[in-house]
């Protein structure tokens, strides 16, 4: 962004008026709203915004938000988080022996497409050490098995707060992440799975595809959570298959909407554009 920018996002239950209230809180203060969305969920009746506004002119330093908001906040119920776009959030990329995903995220990172720091991978398998070597980020090489797992998370997660990592984004890797390590990172650690969920949870989704005839296959992001694969989700994709693929086409075809639902959840993560909620999200345009 060229502007340094704040980013309110609000949750709380719908009533008349939340969008002028906190519109005309940012107003006293000299803020320039630069954009604005906001969602009912009216099964829910829980009310959702995501407002951004230029620092330029904004008479208070963002140290001091939360004083001046604070009793709005509590007389409106809202649960709510300030962001600066000038932070750089530091993204820790979890893998395996599929780099599809990997090399795609270091790229869009080098080319300046995703706004963070990339501090290390860390890897089950040395199949990825090349490529994240090849663009100077640190590799880490910490092998997973059922009988020492408990010790191999307590590595990951003392780099982890050594790295002071804000993001944990698992781009194929072929692990299932214990209880007490997802509650370290709740809504903080974001997951590729290979097909267009509830569909084909679980291991080896394209093989099911492929046995059920499936005429569409897909991949969702999604955050992590105990439940294996059914955190919620942050974006989906499809694309076409037919009679005539093999499971390995699928499995190419696959790869490439991997990539892209990924790299969107992530972005969107960074961007401060997603609100979870119960196991469902709001993505903000």
């Amino acid at each position: 962004m060229s502007t340094n920018t704040a980013i309110l996002l609000i949750t709380c239950p719908d009533e008349r008026g939340l969008v002028a209230t906190v519109a005309e809180f940012l107003y006293r203060h000299g803020a320039n709203i630069l954009h604005a969305d906001q969602h009912v969920d009216v099964a829910a009746e829980l009310f959702f915004m995501r407002v951004e506004w230029s620092l330029a002119d904004f008479d208070m330093p963002l140290a001091d938000f939360a004083a001046a908001f604070s009793p709005l906040a509590e007389k409106l119920t809202l649960q709510w988080r300030l962001e600066s776009s000038d932070q750089r959030q530091r993204v820790a990329i979890f893998a395996s022996s599929y780099d599809h995903c990997l090399a795609d995220l270091l790229y869009r990172h080098r080319a300046g497409e995703l706004h963070c720091d990339v501090p290390l991978v860390i890897s089950n398998h040395e199949d990825t050490r090349h490529l994240v070597e090849f663009y100077d980020i640190p590799f880490h090489l910490i092998d997973v098995t059922p009988e020492h797992k408990a010790d191999a998370e307590a590595t990951q997660l003392a780099l982890l707060e050594q790295h002071q990592v804000d993001l944990i984004v698992l781009a194929r890797y072929m692990q299932i992440l214990g209880p007490h390590f997802v509650a370290k990172y709740p809504a903080r650690i974001i997951n590729i799975h290979h097909s267009f969920l509830p569909s084909f949870l679980g291991a080896r989704p394209y093989h099911r595809a492929f046995e059920r005839g499936v005429k569409i296959i897909g991949a969702t992001s999604h955050y992590v959570t105990d439940s294996l694969d059914e955190g919620p989700i942050i974006e989906q994709d499809v694309i076409r298959v037919s009679h005539r693929d093999q499971v390995e086409n699928l499995i190419q075809k696959g790869r490439d909407v991997e990539k892209m639902v990924l790299s969107r959840a992530v972005r969107w993560h960074l961007e401060h554009r997603i609100l979870a909620y119960g196991n469902k999200t709001v993505v903000f345009d």
